[in-house]
């Protein structure tokens, strides 16, 4: 079959990221990607259910990462810690008494702001240098904790809120971010414990019965997929920011004074892996951390192009041995390691590398979707569609017989079935084919095939590729080798 070339151009009417953002939100609703939780109730703000879609496309990214870390390394291994912890446990990390963000409430519109955002949005109208020397007054307030000041500086500035435009604030305070549940059958007698609100805890305090049972040499790392919940009073920007999130982490475990060499070598393997799964490298970069916690000697950011700008989507911090050293105190147990290299017993340095998942979907999703212009003089076309790479894509391949008769379903489905042991298969043959492939387009998929008549006579099928829909004929052999060599790249 002849190939089929159509010059492709962006609809006009994706003229801003703003527009395109809210294009996204849509199309993931439309299309099985992501719906509003409990949305037959009206929906619970900040939480979000992955569809049919969205599901397999989260799959898909937590199966290269774990393949990344674990599979790809032989000094990491994988954990699975509990959600629920001991509460002595959240004492010790600090967050009991340190982990809450600066708020503040607008009395006229009862809305509530953190106070760092509600800064940067205002420090974002002003000039360059004006928003810097801002901003460096508000860090060293956030350092000192000086609530007093931060409360001054939206005063002396007259920032106002956003939709009652008055700047009549109440004071700034402190707004513990961990959920808190009760643990026992019996309310009188239940103890009081906290959903976590990170997953690397439940890595430190397994960090001997990993390093012992694995019989594991330092350096090296434990990673974790897991949920982790934040009270977020200003969740926003779809998936970006939620109550209840998905945390892909790894801790890796090092000599004293080597700490640095792994910070940068971390960087930069983590740098590699989002190029690896298609991102564009013009839309990443690093973020030095200018405000470092007070345990850690090295902090940054990756950051992504976002439709609304460069936004964390991972971190990579070195935390010296503030963790294990805090779970020492706290439980009295030991949390050395005795390293034989050098005869002597030390509590590791840790440099961690931390990635949210939701925010990796949301990049994936910002980089994928384009609106496309297919208009000819004869005719007006277009088409929404998503550059999944075929390693993450939901499905790999659509498979469609012509018609519903002559034997075309039969062969199909076998072909179908021959396939789907080794990827994620699709199978359809409602409504024209031009409308089948642009059902498939909008997902993401990144072959269709179509069974016809003359693939009863020479066992060939025409394969459409979605970037290009580029079309030509292939053997139904042929099939597995084409689809399984994109998906491995």
């Amino acid at each position: 079959m002849q190939e089929i070339k159509i010059q492709i151009y962006l609809c006009p009417t994706m003229a801003t990221d703003q527009n395109k953002f809210q294009a996204i939100i849509s199309h993931c609703k439309e299309y099985g990607f992501i719906f509003q939780s409990s949305e037959v109730y009206d929906g619970l703000s900040a939480v979000y259910d992955y569809g049919q879609y969205g599901s397999e496309l989260k799959k898909n990214v937590k199966d290269l990462w774990w393949k990344s870390m674990t599979q790809m390394h032989d000094n990491i291994v994988g954990i699975d810690a509990a959600i629920f912890m001991h509460p002595t446990t959240w004492k010790a990390s600090g967050h009991v008494d340190g982990f809450s963000d600066p708020m503040i409430d607008n009395k006229d519109s009862k809305k509530r702001y953190r106070v760092d955002h509600l800064i940067e949005g205002f420090a974002a109208n002003l000039p360059t240098a004006e928003a810097e020397a801002l901003i460096s007054k508000m860090e060293k307030l956030e350092a000192a904790n000086d609530l007093v000041g931060l409360k001054q500086l939206i005063d002396e500035n007259k920032i106002t809120c956003s939709v009652s435009k008055t700047a009549n604030w109440t004071d700034i305070r402190q707004f513990n971010l961990m959920f808190a549940t009760q643990l026992g059958s019996v309310a009188e007698e239940a103890n009081e414990i906290y959903l976590r609100p990170e997953t690397a805890q439940g890595i430190f305090v397994n960090f001997l019965n990993v390093q012992k049972t694995g019989r594991m040499k330092i350096p090296f790392g434990i990673a974790q997929i897991g949920k982790a919940f934040r009270n977020e009073i200003v969740a926003r920007q779809f998936i970006f920011r939620m109550r209840e999130f998905e945390q892909m982490e790894m801790q890796f475990f090092v000599r004293p004074g080597t700490e640095m060499e792994w910070y940068n070598f971390w960087k930069e393997e983590r740098l590699k892996w989002h190029k690896s799964i298609g991102i564009n490298p013009g839309k990443l970069r690093f973020h030095d951390h200018t405000k470092l916690a007070f345990y850690a000697n090295a902090a940054l950011d990756i950051e992504y192009e976002f439709p609304f700008g460069f936004k964390e989507l991972e971190g990579i911090h070195s935390r010296t041995n503030h963790d294990l050293s805090r779970h020492q105190e706290f439980s009295g147990k030991k949390m050395q390691y005795f390293d034989p290299e050098i005869n002597q017993n030390y509590i590791p340095y840790v440099v961690e590398t931390s990635v949210g998942l939701d925010r990796t979907i949301l990049m994936l999703l910002s980089e994928a979707y384009e609106e496309q212009d297919l208009s000819t003089p004869e005719k007006q076309d277009s088409r929404v569609v998503l550059k999944f790479p075929a390693k993450v894509a939901p499905i790999k391949l659509a498979i469609f017989p012509l018609t519903k008769k002559d034997g075309l379903p039969e062969i199909a489905r076998e072909i179908q079935e021959q396939c789907k042991p080794l990827f994620r298969c699709f199978y359809e043959e409602k409504d024209a084919i031009g409308r089948r492939y642009r059902r498939q387009d909008a997902i993401g998929t990144p072959f269709c095939i179509t069974v016809d008549h003359q693939t009863k006579e020479d066992g060939t099928v025409t394969i459409r590729y979605r970037d290009t829909m580029e079309q030509e004929r292939v053997g139904v052999d042929q099939l597995i080798q084409i689809v399984t060599k994109e998906i491995n790249k």
